[in-house]
C-alpha cells in the first residue's frame, strides 16, 4: 500500500506501529465507535481512573497478536507462518470487540438479556456483522487484495477468529473433523492466539490485565512478555497448540489468578454491580423511546438496535447522556434512575449469599417476598443479582487445557499431573 503504518503512544505497550490496513480500518466510523464505550462498563463510577475505552484495547490487542505470531515464526520458521497469516491475526485482534454496545457487558450480558430473556444474542455475534458492514461500507475488500489477502479464504480466517466456527449447521463431528475453513489444520494454533477457546490463555487477556491494572490503580502480577518469549507450537493429538515451558507453570497459575481477583475487585465489585444495575433499569424504561435510525431510514430502539449494523453504529455509552438530559416526559423514570448515579443515591445493598445453586436461592427469595412487606415495599423494589467468580472455564481448571514442554524435548507436548499443582 502506498500509505505507511502509523506509530501509537500507548501507556501500557509503549510506541509501537501498525500496519497500513489496520490504519484503514481504525479510521472508520464502526471502529472509531469504540473511543466511546468503556471497557469497564460502570466500574468508572467506582474507580475515577477506570475511564479506558474498548478503542484502546482493542489496539493493543491488534499489538500484541502480530507480536506473538511473529514470535512463534522467529522461533520455529517450519511453522511457515506467512506475513498474510500475520496480518490476519492483527484484524482479527483489531476488530475482536467491534460488537460491544452501550457500556461494554453490560449491554449484552445484562440489558438484552432483561428486556429481551428469550434471544441468544452475544456481542461476538454483533462483531462479526460489524465486522462485515465495516469491509462492505468502507470498500476495503480491495484494500485486503491490495496487501496480498485473499478475499474469500483470509475474510472467513479473520471471521472464524472473531467468532469460531461459521458452519454452525454442519452435521460434522467437531472432535473428528476440523471444523475451520480459513486455515488448515497445520495452522491450527492461528486460532488461539486472539481467542483462545481451548484454555482462556490469549492475547485479549494479555491486554485488558495489563490495561485494566494500569487503570484501576492495581497491581498485575502477570507478565505477558514471558508467556511470548517461551510460547511455542507443539502437535497435539495430530493438532498444532500454543504451548507453554514447563517453567512457566506457576506464572500461568498466577494469570488465572489474576483474572480472579480483577473480577473480584472491579468487575463484580458490589457497588459497580449496584451502579449497573440502575443502568439497565434506565435502559428497559427508555427501550422504546429512544429511536435510532438504521439502513433505508428504519428505525431501531436499545434493544433492536444491535439487529441492523447501521444504527448499531450509533449506540455507544452516549445513550446515558442523552437520557439523562433529555426533557422528554416519556424518559422521565430512566431520568430519574441516572440522576440518582449521578447524585451518588444508589440502590440499596442488603447482604449476600455464596452459593453453587444460583437460581435455587434467587427463586426461593422470589417466593419470600410474596409474603406482605413493610412501608409498601413490592417484590418488583427487590432485585436479587447472580454473580460468578471462577477462573474462567466455570468449575474447570483452565491449565488442564494447557499443554507444555520440556528444554530438553521441545517437540514433546505434556500435561501436567494433577498432584504437581491446581487451584
Amino acid at each position: 500500500m502506498a500509505n505507511k503504518g502509523k506509530v501509537f503512544n500507548d501507556p501500557i505497550h509503549g510506541h509501537l506501529e501498525l500496519h497500513p490496513l489496520l490504519i484503514k480500518i481504525i479510521d472508520t466510523p464502526q471502529f472509531q465507535r469504540l473511543r466511546f464505550i468503556k471497557q469497564l462498563g460502570g466500574a468508572y463510577f467506582v474507580y475515577p481512573g477506570a475511564s479506558h475505552n474498548r478503542f484502546e484495547h482493542s489496539i493493543g490487542v491488534a499489538h500484541l497478536a502480530g507480536e506473538l505470531a511473529r514470535a512463534l515464526r522467529t522461533r520455529q520458521p517450519e511453522l511457515e507462518i506467512t506475513d498474510e497469516d500475520i496480518l490476519c491475526v492483527q484484524i482479527a485482534g483489531l476488530c475482536h470487540d467491534l460488537g460491544h454496545g452501550p457500556f461494554s457487558h453490560l449491554y449484552d450480558g445484562k440489558f438484552i438479556k432483561k428486556q429481551r430473556p428469550e434471544l441468544d444474542w452475544k456481542h461476538e455475534k454483533a462483531s462479526l456483522e460489524m465486522f462485515d458492514h465495516l469491509v462492505e461500507v468502507n470498500g476495503l475488500e480491495k484494500e485486503m487484495e491490495t496487501c496480498g489477502l485473499d478475499p474469500v479464504n483470509d475474510l472467513v480466517f479473520i471471521k472464524e477468529m472473531l467468532y469460531g466456527p461459521l458452519d454452525t449447521d454442519s452435521t460434522q463431528d467437531m472432535e473428528d473433523l476440523w471444523p475451520y475453513r480459513g486455515r488448515s489444520e497445520e495452522k491450527s494454533f492461528l486460532y488461539e492466539i486472539v481467542s483462545n477457546k481451548r484454555n482462556g490463555i490469549d492475547v485479549d487477556k494479555f491486554d485488558y490485565f495489563a490495561r485494566d491494572f494500569y487503570h484501576l490503580g492495581m497491581k498485575n502480577n502477570f507478565d505477558y512478555r514471558r508467556f511470548i518469549h517461551f510460547a511455542r507450537v507443539c502437535e497435539v493429538d495430530g493438532e498444532m497448540q500454543i504451548c507453554a515451558r514447563d517453567k512457566e507453570a506457576v506464572d500461568i497459575y498466577d494469570m488465572f489468578h489474576t483474572r480472579y481477583y480483577l473480577h473480584k475487585r472491579a468487575c463484580q465489585h458490589k457497588v459497580h454491580t449496584n451502579v449497573e444495575a440502575m443502568i439497565t433499569d434506565a435502559f428497559v424504561k427508555a427501550d422504546g423511546h429512544i429511536k435510532i435510525k438504521g439502513s433505508r431510514g428504519r428505525k431501531y430502539t436499545l434493544s433492536t438496535a444491535m439487529e441492523d449494523m447501521e444504527a448499531y453504529t450509533k449506540l455507544t455509552d452516549r445513550v446515558f447522556e442523552e437520557i439523562l438530559f433529555s426533557s422528554s416526559d416519556e424518559l422521565k423514570e430512566a431520568r430519574e434512575i441516572l440522576k440518582r448515579i449521578i447524585s451518588r443515591d444508589l440502590y440499596r445493598f442488603l447482604g449476600e449469599m455464596p452459593t453453587k445453586t444460583p437460581e435455587d436461592v434467587i427463586n426461593a427469595w422470589k417466593e419470600d417476598l410474596k409474603e406482605p412487606l413493610a412501608r409498601r415495599l413490592k417484590p418488583e423494589d427487590f432485585e436479587a443479582l447472580d454473580i460468578t467468580l471462577d477462573y474462567g472455564m466455570n468449575d474447570e481448571n483452565p491449565v488442564d487445557h494447557l499443554h507444555f514442554y520440556r528444554k530438553e524435548n521441545p517437540d514433546k507436548a505434556f500435561k501436567r499431573r494433577k498432584e504437581e499443582g491446581s487451584f
